[in-house]
């Protein structure tokens, strides 16, 4: 699968409301090629997550469920440093598109940050009045980054 994805900083509490939070604990299994191995725990299911480096916004993405207890496992033994955020997912006006806000806890608070998926590089997407400065290429905001460098220790 293809991943493209735009990410932007959140302004103010605007988008607050606009939908009902998910947890999220998720760590990443250490590689030395920029691959990335993400295992994340997202309510009561878990997930390993595959990501080759970006080129520009494309990359290969493959994810797969695994059992909690095998994810918290691997989380507690294999990942280090945690994240540990609230996701919002909320509609785009684009039909189809979603934005999802991720509220960072710990070492990485206040930092809240949005993410669109989008179908191709040349999609268009109106920007609600609480998106900020996009930083999709920025990689201190990358989630693996900030598990090893958080946002506290800028």
């Amino acid at each position: 699968m293809i991943e493209i994805e735009r990410k932007f900083l959140v302004e103010g509490d605007a988008w607050r409301g606009l939908a009902e939070p998910v947890r999220i604990r998720q760590g990443y299994v250490p590689t030395k090629d920029g691959t990335t191995v993400r295992v994340r725990v997202v309510g009561g299911k878990a997930f390993i997550t595959l990501k080759d480096r970006a080129v520009g916004l494309v990359r290969h993405e493959f994810e797969y469920s695994i059992p909690v207890g095998d994810a918290e496992t691997i989380l507690d033994t294999m990942c280090g440093d945690i994240v540990e955020k609230n996701r919002y997912r909320i509609p785009a006006k684009e039909p189809g598109l979603v934005w999802e806000v991720d509220e960072f806890f710990g070492d990485n608070a206040p930092l809240v940050t949005a993410e669109i998926e989008l179908p191709d590089e040349k999609t268009i997407v109106q920007l609600p009045d609480w998106i900020g400065l996009e930083v999709t290429n920025d990689h201190r905001y990358k989630n693996n980054n900030l598990a090893v460098h958080p946002f506290s220790e800028w």
